[in-house]
């Protein structure tokens, strides 16, 4: 058994670098995963930018697994390599797609909208129309998508022997997905597989969506897409009602079977709709004397102590009552986006808060707000400030509030979901919002902070996430406990192809972002589209670096990352028990896998944890893991024997289809697991 010390080193292992051997090849097995990729001329661009959201990595072109083709000639042995197994993408009418039988007719065509096979009923409207030959397709060729209008094809594939061409009419664009959303999606119909994946996504999920759904389906399609928590809207099951806990118990006991974390999405200052109805006295109050409800939320007075305390008494019961693994505090501050531009909208102005400012400041901030009455500068300055350190103090209130809670549930993780006001420097005066009062609450509780994409800048593309990640990092220097939420809805701007991200350019946002901070959430589950659903996980794998030697690979990735393996492995020469379902769990860092002869003694077939490092011996596994949250690992069965930091613990767990649940404690632990009881003490010598 370990000693104490070499658990405190092992934890501190987390990003050990692996020297890495000197040939190039792939992973064991005849069928490998892409892993790299040539782009020619014009198409290198955007074709790089999209082939790069998978986590393929660019190589001359001998090396290349996937080849797409300029406008010149293509290499004289494009159609043998194909036939091998190449993945080609050809353009138009350029001699390579010429070549596969993708010939232009005379007739000619204005395309701007299209239809895509994958989602036939979603628009798809180009920002500029475009003039398009009528093509002739090659026998066998299957039509991705069509112009929405004449029926022409403009995307389609064509299988050759082992390999496949996928060929569009136009190029795709200066991203990659500008005309075409599910390229990626059209390259695994055709025999891509990604080669890394991701299991450390979050969703949002409102119940009020998934009432009547096969709960444990879902929760495997959650898995399956990444997903290794949900935040579930908790202010449904504020007060009690027997058929809705019902329902969140199962959805819970659902999510634990597949080792996904279920979180208490709480709204404050919305608490519900019963105790809105209930407390007419508490209500919040906007600027022009309305009841604050303002678009589905409802807003309740906080900063009064009797609704205070009855909040907090709810929200105790809430997160007793059922077997939460963290609660999200999310979105406590004031709306709204319009901020004192629209009294009718503005808040807080409650009986309380005017009080308050009052006794501050020596006048009613009401005042500010009257008819046709511009407010001064200075007045309205002293409010808006006075109104984000209001928000400021609430939510170190309310994080207290929770934390306290940690001494009934110690395993309860806690997180701080907050609208950025960094990238949108307005957004603090709009509505409160304070991320460097809220970061810095890192120093003394213990909480992931989780910015919230603004709705004001949905239409900056995906390359905005790393800068909002490079203005939140000297706002704190625990970098492990930012997120970023991105919101996959429909924006209010123009924006081409589609009205919400799917397909390339949601596949991009989630890479870029999984790139720059260690967390990605998404709002929401229900409104993610299923062509997105299998590709997630790839995106989602922060994979810097990827480099082949014989039947080795060397991976460097900046959070840890699954790598695409088949049969048992070594990871930097050791017998590794982190793979299960074809992939490889790496810590962060640069590794090398290799092929196993042998199998470890005990399987974790996954792990809902930041791993540290891992490691077969005898009759035991072992792997240190950080855990914000109560955090679960799959193994292939039932150990006989657990030591969590050198301490015997007993095996307690979920039998599954898919194999045993163990729950871990939330922090920094080292667990082994014993595939056979050989009797005698686990305990540290």
């Amino acid at each position: 058994m370990p000693s104490p010390g070499r658990i405190a080193a092992l934890l501190l292992a987390a990003s050990a670098l692996a020297a890495a051997p000197a040939r190039t090849g792939g992973p064991a097995g005849p069928r490998a995963p892409a892993l790299t990729y040539h782009a020619d001329g014009s198409a290198a661009g955007s074709w790089s930018d999209l082939l790069s959201a998978l986590g393929l990595q660019e190589v001359p072109l001998e090396e290349a697994d996937i080849l797409i083709t300029g406008s010149g000639e293509p290499p004289p042995d494009l159609e043998t390599r194909v036939r091998s197994g190449l993945l080609a993408v050809v353009e138009a009418g350029s001699p390579a797609a010429r070549g596969f039988g993708f010939v232009p007719t005379e007739k000619r065509i204005t395309v701007q909208s299209l239809r895509d096979e994958r989602a036939p009923e979603l628009r798809i409207v180009w920002e500029h129309e475009q003039e398009v030959p009528v093509y002739r397709l090659p026998d066998g060729a299957r039509v991705f998508a069509r112009d929405r209008w004449t029926g022409a094809p403009l995307a389609a594939g064509l299988r050759l022997g082992a390999g496949a061409v996928l060929w569009t009419a136009v190029s795709p664009g200066k991203g990659g997905y500008e005309r075409f959303p599910y390229l990626l999606q059209a390259l695994a119909d055709l025999g891509l597989e990604a080669p890394f994946r991701s299991q450390r996504l979050w969703a949002f999920l409102d119940g009020a969506y998934r009432l009547r759904v096969d709960l444990d389906y879902f929760a495997r399609r959650w898995r399956r897409a990444g997903i290794s928590a949900v935040q579930a809207a908790a202010w449904h099951y504020f007060e009690g009602d027997e058929q809705r806990d019902a329902w969140l118990q199962r959805l819970i006991r659902a999510c634990h079977r597949q080792g996904i974390q279920v979180y208490a999405w709480l709204e404050l200052p919305h608490v519900s709709e019963r105790f809105w109805q209930e407390h007419p006295e508490w209500r919040e109050k906007t600027a022009a004397g309305q009841d604050a409800h303002l678009d589905w939320r409802k807003l309740m007075n906080l900063l009064n102590p009797d609704c205070a305390r009855a909040v907090a008494a709810g929200i105790e019961r809430l997160i007793l009552n059922f077997d939460w693994d963290g609660v999200n505090l999310a979105e406590l501050y004031f709306e709204s986006l319009e901020g004192a531009a629209d009294p009718a909208r503005f808040t807080p102005m409650n009986a309380d808060v005017r009080a308050e400012f009052q006794r501050l400041h020596g006048f009613d901030p009401a005042g500010l707000f009257q008819p046709g009455v511009k407010p001064a500068p200075a007045k309205l300055r002293l409010f808006l400030d006075y109104r984000a350190d209001l928000a400021a103090r609430l939510q170190e209130e309310w994080i207290a509030r929770i934390e306290r809670l940690r001494n009934k549930r110690p395993h309860l993780g806690l997180v701080l979901t907050q609208v950025d006001d960094r990238y949108d420097a307005g957004m603090r005066d709009l509505i409160g919002a304070d991320s460097a009062r809220a970061l810095a609450l890192l120093d003394k509780h213990d909480f992931v902070f989780l910015v919230e994409d603004p709705a004001t800048v949905w239409s900056h593309g995906p390359e905005r996430y790393p800068e909002i990640a490079r203005r939140y990092r000297p706002l704190t220097s625990r970098h492990g406990r930012l997120a970023i939420d991105i919101n996959v809805v429909e924006r209010y701007q123009d924006v081409y192809p589609t009205k919400q991200q799917t397909g390339g350019e949601m596949l991009r946002q989630v890479h870029l972002a999984s790139l720059a901070f260690p967390r990605v959430a998404l709002y929401a589950e229900h409104s993610l589209l299923k062509p997105d659903l299998a590709l997630l996980p790839a995106a989602a794998a922060a994979v810097e670096r990827a480099v082949r030697h014989g039947r080795a690979l060397t991976v460097t990735s900046r959070w840890g990352a699954g790598v695409r393996w088949r049969g048992p492995a070594r990871v930097n020469g050791k017998l590794w028990p982190v793979i299960g379902e074809g992939v490889v769990c790496l810590p962060p860092g640069t590794h090398t896998v290799e092929p196993a002869a042998e199998e470890p003694p005990l399987r974790i077939l996954r792990l809902n944890a930041d791993l540290v490092s891992a490691e077969a011996s005898g009759e035991s596994v072992e792997i240190a893991y950080e855990a914000s949250a109560r955090a679960y690992a799959v193994l292939e069965r039932r150990p006989a024997r657990l030591a969590l930091d050198g301490f015997e613990e007993p095996v307690k767990g979920l039998e599954t289809e898919e194999g045993f649940v163990v729950s871990l404690p939330r922090g920094q632990h080292l667990a082994v697991f014993y595939a056979e009881d050989r009797g005698g003490s686990l305990l540290s010598e």
